[in-house]
C-alpha cells in the first residue's frame, strides 16, 4: 500500500479513440459550460456558467456582453478553464462524462468578415438571443482548445492535446 499520495501510480490512462471521441462528443453537443477565469482586480478564480455553441466553421463559441465581469476579465487574461458534460438524470453525478479544458479566448469584432455567419449560426441554435445579439455590447468569442483533461466516468481519465479534441 502507498506511504503517500505522492506514491500511487498514475490514474490517467493512454488516450485512445474512444476517449477522443468522447471528448469530441461532449464538445459538439456543449450548449453552456462553466468558464473560469482570473479576475484582474483581484487575481483569484472567477466561475460562471456561460452559453456555447458552434461558430461559423465549427468549434466552441460564445456570445458575451461587454459589461460582464468574465468579459472584462477575458480581455485582460485570454487564458481560460472552461467544463462540459452534464450529469445525466439519474446516478451519481461524479459518474457522467465531463471535459474540463484549456481554452485561449479570441474576441470577433463586428467588422471581422466572419461576424455575419457567427451570428447567422448562433440564431439557428440559440433562437432566444435575438432578443440581444445585436445590442452594441455584446460580441463573440472563438475558444481555441490548447488542451483538456477528460474524466469518461470512475477510472476513465485522459489528458488530451488541440489534436485529440480537433473534429
Amino acid at each position: 500500500m502507498p506511504d503517500t499520495l505522492d506514491d500511487r501510480p498514475d490514474p490517467i490512462r493512454a488516450t485512445d479513440d474512444e476517449a477522443r471521441a468522447l471528448a469530441r462528443r461532449l464538445i459538439a453537443g456543449a450548449r453552456f459550460g462553466a468558464l473560469g477565469v482570473i479576475d484582474p482586480e483581484t487575481g483569484f478564480p472567477a466561475v460562471t456558467r456561460i452559453a456555447l455553441g458552434a461558430g461559423p466553421e465549427g468549434g466552441l463559441w460564445t456570445l458575451v456582453s461587454g459589461l460582464s465581469a468574465h468579459s472584462r476579465a477575458l480581455r485582460a487574461d485570454p487564458r481560460a478553464g472552461l467544463l462540459v458534460g452534464e450529469p445525466g438524470p439519474k446516478g451519481d453525478p461524479l459518474t457522467h462524462p465531463r471535459l474540463s479544458l484549456q481554452v485561449e479566448a479570441r474576441p470577433l469584432t463586428r467588422d471581422d468578415p466572419r461576424f455575419d455567419a457567427a451570428r447567422t449560426r448562433w440564431l439557428t441554435d440559440h433562437p432566444k438571443a435575438k432578443l440581444y445579439i445585436d445590442l452594441p455590447d455584446f460580441f463573440f468569442v472563438e475558444f481555441i482548445l490548447l488542451g483538456g483533461s477528460l474524466n469518461g466516468g470512475f477510472a476513465r481519465a485522459y489528458r488530451l492535446g488541440p489534436a485529440d479534441l480537433a473534429p
